[in-house]
């Protein structure tokens, strides 16, 4: 009989926690489970926290939080999936931002606990007890731990400086008018 190996059972413990809570997050977006909106109520939210267009946006955290922590959780295409989830935490933590650090005042201590964790995990690799390991890692090869985490961060990058662009016109167009009435 093999002996359990505690650095594997730990990363199981970690990447199941962890991708449980972001899968339910992201089926909250998606399907209205758990209490959630749905599609149409996180698109209209989107929107008003200046994601545009906002269906697409929905869409994309909401595959990135569920996708990305049900594949977590399975310890599948772990890179894939760690970068996919703590991109889509990048944009939690932004909205966040202005509320500063602690969750209880609306911070963004939350999504970047879970952006830090999935990204811990998709760099670490899945461990023993995991379809990875089982599969060969086949989709844990170093070249995909590089290209996931490139394109997560450039698409986030991509998205965060987008929406920072039309918050910024946004708010110039407001002084200007209070200025011309003022």
């Amino acid at each position: 009989m093999a002996c359990i190996n505690r650095r594997d059972l730990g990363l199981l413990v970690l990447r199941v926690g962890t991708g449980a809570v972001l899968a339910a997050h992201g089926s909250q977006k998606l399907f209205g489970w758990f209490g959630g909106g749905g599609l149409d109520a996180t698109a209209k939210g989107m929107e008003a926290m200046g994601f545009h267009p906002g269906r697409e946006s929905a869409v994309a955290a909401g595959l990135g939080e569920a996708g990305g922590g049900a594949l977590l959780a399975l310890g599948l295409a772990t890179p894939a999936a760690g970068a996919a989830a703590a991109g889509a935490m990048a944009g939690a933590v932004a909205v966040h931002m202005p509320a500063g650090f602690f969750n209880q005042g609306g911070g963004f201590e939350y999504p970047a606990f879970l952006g830090f964790t999935a990204a811990a995990i998709g760099l670490a690799g899945a461990g023993r007890y995991s379809l990875d390991h089982a599969t060969g890692h086949r989709f844990d090869q170093p070249w995909v731990v590089a290209v996931a985490f490139l394109g997560s961060g450039l698409a986030g990058a991509a998205v965060l400086g987008s929406r920072t662009k039309r918050q910024l016109a946004a708010r110039s167009d407001k002084d200007q008018t209070e200025a011309a009435e003022g």
